[in-house]
Parts: C-alpha cells; structure tokens; sequence
C-alpha cells in the first residue's frame, strides 16, 4: 500500500518559490526606485524582510539578480499580450489592441520603463546574456508576422512590413513619450499627462500605425 505521508520536499519547494517571489519583487522596486548602480542588496532583503545571505544563496550577484528582475518584468508583459488573444481578433483590430494595450500596460507599470531605462543605461549587456528573453519575445514576433500576413492577404495591409520593426515603432511611441513627459511638458509648456493630453496621445499613436500598415 503506497505512503500517504506527506513529501517534505513540497513544503520546501513552496517557501523556496515563495522566497524567489518576494526577492524578485523587493529588487524590482528597488532597481526601478534607485537603478542598477544606485540599488542595495540590503535595502533589497529588508522590502523582502528576509536574509541578506537568502538573496545571494538564490540570486548569487546584484547583477544576476538584476537580470532575474528584468526576465520576469519581460515575462509579466508577455503573458499579458498573450491574454489578448491577438490571433483571434481581424487584422486591423489587432493591430489597435495591441498599440492600445502596449500603451496602457507602460502607464500601468511605470517600473518596466524604469527598469530598461537602467539596462540601457548599461548598453543592455545583461538581457545580452540571457536565452530567456530571446524566447519569450519570439512568439510575439511570430504572432505579429501572422497578423500582418492575413492582413496583406485579405487586401488590408501593404506587404514587406517587418514585424519586428513594427513593434519598435509601437513600444517606442510608447516609451518615449512616458519616460520623457516630464522633459517633453516642461520644453512645450503643457502637461502631457493629463487625461485629454494622454487620450489625444494615444489617439495619434493608432493613427500613426494603421496608416503605416493599412493599403492606400
């Protein structure tokens, strides 16, 4: 008759899964509030109220803890586009969901902006390392290949779009305008994020893209 007792190991494995999530998330306020160099592995083990030594027994260096932060804020935005179900929606649709999306999912995490402020600052030399990010991000472009393929071949979309491109221009419409609406409202003497400044924002931004992939 097989054991019924419980496997201590499980009990284990939930409190180290738990100990990586609270780490990760104390590092991502961390590194988002004081950046890569400005950030402290104490300051890091206190937000988690958790041993230091717990941090580098997982995490073994800031800089590999950095790159975990940075894996799962790329992880976090992956999953959500995923939910869009993108692949579902008609062509031209798709393609305002996902700017919509790309849009409100940055004004909702301004930490995600922060953190790749910090890696370039670094000329990106840690997601250089890492086989994750390259992963996540290719069903992504393959979603988006397809999208612009069932546009091109409906009659809707121009065709030699490069989806990768295209995702550049949508995160950077984006991102540069968030990271930088302090600069950008004091150099045009106007608030920028104002609720009318940002819906009039993401208004230009769907019209930009759909009038760069739709066919005259």
């Amino acid at each position: 008759m097989p054991s019924s007792k419980p496997n201590p190991a499980e009990p284990r494995s939930r409190d180290a899964d738990r100990s990586q999530l609270s780490i990760l998330l104390a590092a991502r306020d961390e590194f988002a509030q004081h950046g890569l160099g400005g950030a402290r592995v104490d300051r890091i083990a206190e937000r988690a109220d958790l041993n230091k030594r717990l941090i580098y027994y997982y995490f073994k260096s800031k800089d590999d803890l950095f790159l975990a932060v940075l894996e799962q804020a790329y992880a976090d935005i992956r999953a959500a586009e995923t939910k869009l179900q993108l692949r579902n929606m008609e062509p031209a649709l798709a393609i305002r969901r996902l700017t919509e999306f790309t849009w409100e999912y940055y004004i909702d995490h301004p930490e995600f902006l922060t953190l790749l402020n910090s890696e370039n600052l670094h000329l990106g030399r840690h997601l250089a390392m890492s086989s994750r990010v390259q992963e996540m991000n290719s069903p992504l472009v393959q979603t988006l290949a397809e999208i612009l393929e069932r546009g091109r071949a409906d009659g809707l979309f121009r065709g030699g779009i490069d989806p990768v491109q295209l995702y550049v221009s949508i995160a950077g419409m984006s991102y540069f305008y968030l990271s930088n609406n302090h600069t950008l409202s004091a150099i045009f003497g106007r608030d920028l994020m104002t609720p009318k400044a940002r819906h009039e924002r993401l208004s230009h931004m769907c019209d930009v893209i759909l009038g760069y992939v739709l066919r005259n």
